[in-house]
């Protein structure tokens, strides 16, 4: 039993250790309420985000119908080019000390997935596998940075501005009349690009755009009965088909890969708000209860 004179020392000391929990109370609630408007302006900026890739799909499934259909009139021109040389049976010759150009069929925007990485490695596993004398023309600012820092010395031409619309034919001209310009005889011109597959795939494949003397060595050209004249421009022409075909493809993949890539962003989105939604209710669940175990606490401490 305490005595009357202990008593109130007592009381006083009690009042003094329930003060300091009483201070630090304001801080606690201050970290709590940042906590929240951290939660919310990440919420807010993960809803801003999820708009804009879900517009980006819509935008991108509408160009996709009409670069299917830019591409289904490409092949004509490619395949037709092909069946003659098919017929003719026209193979590249192998020529000691001749380079081997390779003509690589990117675009310049990004948010497409994986589409430019998967080609430059395939244009880096070509070279690995089969080992030559290479050079690169490359269509698009994404495969050129890349290709730039592994292979910087084996550059010829790259162009830009190409994929921004529906490639043309007219865009596929101008590319082989730059190349037609380097002053080096190459053995072989290979054309590599994304061929589409269905919409939710492509593979990266490569088609020859021979040589005016392959196409002249043919066991089968005599029966086209071609002068030798405008053997050039047949050659140039050929080349200018199979660029047409290789870029109406890789459009059509990219658009379709944006597509795909916007989805899933959408959806990963989706997730994330979900996710944050539930902590930010946790969060405000866990603030009002210590509001009201501060309030419980005071209203014990002033009856005491």
């Amino acid at each position: 039993m305490l005595s009357r004179a202990a008593r109130p020392a007592f009381k006083a000391g009690s009042a003094l250790t329930i003060r300091p929990v009483t201070a630090a109370t304001p801080a606690l609630q201050s970290a709590n309420y940042a906590t929240l408007r951290e939660i919310e302006g990440r919420l807010k900026s993960i809803r801003n985000i999820e708009k804009i890739t879900k517009t980006m799909k819509i935008v991108a499934s509408t160009k996709l119908t009409r670069a299917q259909r830019a591409m289904n009139t490409s092949r004509s021109y490619g395949q037709t080019s092909n069946t003659v040389f098919e017929e003719a049976e026209t193979k590249p010759l192998e020529s000691e000390g001749k380079k081997t150009l390779l003509v690589v069929c990117s675009s310049d925007k990004g948010l497409c997935g994986g589409i430019h990485s998967g080609m430059t490695r395939y244009v880096r596993r070509l070279m690995t596998e089969h080992p030559s004398d290479y050079q690169l023309v490359i269509v698009g600012e994404k495969c050129k940075a890349q290709l730039s820092r592994s292979n910087p010395k084996d550059l010829a031409l790259t162009f830009a501005g190409i994929g921004k619309d529906v490639p043309t034919f007219a865009d596929a001209q101008a590319i082989a009349d730059q190349i037609s310009l380097l002053p080096e005889d190459y053995a072989s011109i290979k054309i590599i690009y994304n061929k589409f597959l269905n919409a939710q795939s492509y593979e990266a494949v490569t088609v020859e755009a021979f040589s005016e003397e392959a196409i002249a060595a043919s066991p089968n050209f005599a029966a086209f009965e071609i002068e030798d004249e405008v053997l050039a421009n047949l050659r140039e022409y050929a080349l200018a088909n199979s660029l047409y075909w290789a870029l109406a493809e890789g459009h059509a993949c990219e658009q379709s890969a944006r597509r795909n890539a916007m989805d899933n962003a959408s959806k990963n989105a989706g997730d994330m708000i979900t996710r944050f939604q539930i902590l930010f209710n946790r969060t405000r669940q866990a603030v009002i209860t210590n509001e009201l175990v501060d309030i419980i606490t005071g209203a014990s401490a002033s009856e005491g």
